[in-house]
């Protein structure tokens, strides 16, 4: 799809304030050296984000040989941003000042047969009204609310078109939540919360391209390909958690069998453990949170069963990654998601080894394979960022200044 020059334009506001958040307080000299935009174009942008309060002013450095130059810095308390991370078993809010300093923190337990979307949209009204009230500012300064919701979104329509651990078919989310919250809504799934959050904030800030790896119950990836986030025709993009590894395999949630998720998902990880040990005391079969920290603490303890269970599953792993980075080339890949940040570097060692037996040499080589750096909660964060950007995205283009005539002589 050819991009517009508002999309341009867009696309360049991200990256000015990706920058000053990166490095505040900054001058325009140096926005324009670090993105590689025309000083005017930067100076343009920075009065745009002035305009709207997301910048303020800080004073003024020395120059070599020139005029001082003024500095600006993200304005933290000129707005708020509310990320919502909807998961299979809870809902997560937090609170965010413009500068993502989380001022509030709220949890609701979604309990096994609470899953309709009524009752999923209730805990995120009562998780929101609880975070705008613990921070205690008024509801006119929150830029809006972004929502992380598992499966296939249509982000224009707000529609949950499949989530499959909760059988919801053409959900109206977005209309759903509209009766109960009152501020802008933006809403899409985990693959992208996670990869924005990451090109904000994280491992693939500064980097063209990158792939984060959504370790969880389900299993996917964000694609962030020439410097912002792929999404596909349909929004679709990233589906890597069913593609197939095994032939014949396991039997996936999405009905095909052999997919990704079935070896290395949260419920994946459990039965390679079952499979293993079945009278395993770090088997909890009705907690996959319980299960995946007992399988950590062992793999410290350098238990046999946790060592070997953590060694399967990254070979797994470790083989569709190494497919990741035949076909993208990508400068970066991120494990994140809790089971990725509980099992921590333990894993991604055992995956690099893995990943280093099946990619081919040369775009293994320019790729780094790291753990996320943003926790605990990256989806929240990331889906703040949707909300950071949708606000981006609304602003109307400065008009130039007027150019004066030339006296005539």
């Amino acid at each position: 799809m050819k991009r517009t020059s508002r999309d341009i334009r867009t696309a360049n506001r991200y990256e000015v304030l990706r920058q000053i958040i990166a490095a505040s307080p900054t001058s325009r000299q140096e926005l324009a050296a670090a993105t590689g935009l025309s000083l005017a174009t930067v100076a343009t942008l920075v009065g745009e984000l002035l305009d709207l309060r997301m910048l303020t002013e800080v004073g003024f450095e020395d120059s070599a040989g020139g005029r001082p130059r003024g500095l600006v810095a993200v304005n933290a308390a000129g707005g708020a941003l509310i990320g919502v991370d909807i998961a299979e078993t809870y809902v997560h809010v937090e609170l965010f000042d413009l500068a993502l300093n989380v001022l509030a923190r709220a949890e609701e337990d979604v309990r096994p047969g609470e899953s309709l979307p009524e009752q999923v949209v209730g805990h995120v009204a009562a998780a929101v009204g609880s975070v705008v009230m613990q921070a205690g500012i008024e509801g006119a300064r929150v830029l809006g609310v972004g929502v992380s919701v598992p499966g296939q979104v249509d982000r224009a329509t707000g529609i949950a078109e499949y989530a499959p651990n909760w059988d919801w078919h053409d959900v109206p989310l977005l209309d759903l939540l509209t009766e109960h919250i009152a501020y802008p809504l933006y809403l899409d799934n985990p693959l992208r919360a996670g990869a924005l959050a990451e090109l904000w904030f994280g491992a693939a800030r500064g980097r063209g391209n990158a792939v984060v790896v959504n370790l969880g119950t389900g299993v996917g990836a964000g694609l962030i390909l020439g410097g912002g986030l792929h999404r596909g025709v349909s929004n679709s993009a990233g589906e890597w958690g069913h593609t197939t590894v095994v032939l014949d395999g396991r039997l996936c949630r999405c009905g095909n069998q052999g997919c990704v998720e079935t070896y290395v998902g949260a419920p994946g990880i459990m039965l390679n453990l079952r499979e293993l040990s079945p009278d395993s005391l770090m088997l909890h079969p009705e907690d996959q949170t319980a299960t995946i920290h007992a399988l950590a603490r062992g793999m410290v303890e350098q238990d046999p069963v946790a060592v070997k269970v953590v060694r399967d599953t990254a070979r797994y792993l470790g083989a569709g990654i190494a497919t990741l980075v035949n076909i993208l080339n990508p400068e970066v890949i991120v494990l994140s998601s809790w089971v990725a940040a509980a099992l921590g570097e333990p894993l991604v060692a055992e995956v690099r080894e893995a990943v280093a037996r099946h990619a081919l040499p040369r775009p293994l080589a320019a790729t780094e394979i790291v753990l996320s750096p943003i926790s605990p909660a990256p989806a929240c964060l990331g889906a703040a960022t949707f909300a950071l950007e949708g606000a981006l995205s609304s602003v109307t283009q400065r008009s130039p200044r007027p150019i004066r005539p030339m006296p005539l002589k």
